[in-house]
């Protein structure tokens, strides 16, 4: 079947063609994207030069900060500079790469914050068999299962799209392309495609929404034998993690999880799954951790003083 597509590309409408806003988006979003790179490299390079690599919780959450840095990068810096620019347009063949890295990353995420709470609950629960479950090799599945959910559940939404056939309209109402904005504009019936997507994005996000929610509660019921000691720490371990999943999925199923159409207040909750929880991670696992603070510290501090000696020694005597 031939498919209909009489546009090369397609223009964002993104927030506001207001000059002075678009500055102060500019600043804000550049400002925000900094953060995410600056916080999330600093995790990684902490965990990656400390004893932490060696725990699974911080060899998931090095890839949960890896992912971060790639997810946001696919629609971040195209925001950034249509509001520096002016330019809202993209092409054709750069929207489909725009939406297919995002939803493929993102799916990523969502799988590797699900084996971070199944790390958490074999901890908590079964701590005498916790290194034996969560060994390196399993570790090591666990993250390679997260990429291949997130190939299995990006891929349909790319085929979907690349099969929309545009004739007509090719504004989009959102700051990046996704599927929904997609079908709006198709010049075809697109109910059984919009099904599909529900199906791909939004009862897959809630089954996995609510089986983090149910692991959560099993390990909330568990920390009752527990220590007062025990408990404020798995608590303030698990708080930690439970606010992040609540600060992605919480907009991703209000987007996803309804017959498929657009509403403007799309784009404002976009910004949480897309820049704002990528960009509060870093400071939710570090501020409220005290493994991760001491590490920084060590793993900062000892290449401060490294820098130093070097530099000492390398003056000319005089």
């Amino acid at each position: 079947m031939e498919i209909k597509r009489n546009i090369s590309e397609f223009k964002l409408l993104g927030f506001s063609y207001d000059p002075n806003m678009q500055l102060f988006c500019f600043a804000l979003f550049l400002f925000c994207y900094v953060a995410i790179l600056g916080g999330n490299i600093l995790i990684l390079i902490t965990i990656r030069c400390s004893s932490l690599l060696n725990q699974p919780m911080y060899f998931l959450l090095s890839h949960l900060s890896s992912t971060d840095i790639c997810y946001t990068s696919s629609v971040t810096p195209k925001l950034i500079s249509d509001l520096l620019l002016g330019t809202k347009s993209i092409s054709y063949s750069n929207c489909m790469l725009q939406l297919f890295t995002m939803h493929f990353f993102g799916g990523i995420e969502v799988f590797i914050l699900t084996a971070m709470a199944f790390d958490r609950y074999v901890a908590i629960c079964k701590p005498l068999h916790y290194m034996l479950i969560m060994d390196r090799t399993r570790c090591n599945l666990l993250v390679f299962a997260s990429w291949v959910g997130g190939a299995a559940h990006s891929f349909p939404q790319l085929f979907m799209a690349i099969l929309l056939p545009f004739c007509g309209p090719n504004e989009i109402d959102n700051y990046f392309c996704d599927i929904f904005p997609l079908l709006k504009i198709a010049c075809t019936d697109t109910y059984l495609t919009g099904v599909l997507v529900v199906a791909n994005s939004g009862v897959v996000a809630l089954v996995i929404f609510v089986i983090l929610v149910v692991s959560y509660g099993i390990i909330l019921y568990t920390l009752r034998n527990h220590s007062a000691e025990g408990r404020r720490k798995a608590l303030s371990t698990c708080g930690s993690h439970f606010t992040v999943v609540v600060l992605f999925f919480a907009p991703s199923l209000f987007v996803y999880l309804r017959p498929p159409t657009t509403f403007a207040e799309d784009k404002l909750f976009a910004l949480f799954y897309t820049i704002i929880a990528p960009m509060f991670n870093p400071l939710i696992y570090t501020l409220r951790n005290t493994e991760m603070k001491n590490a920084m510290k060590k793993v900062w501090c000892q290449a401060y003083f490294q820098r130093k000696q070097t530099s000492n020694f390398k003056k000319p005597a005089s």
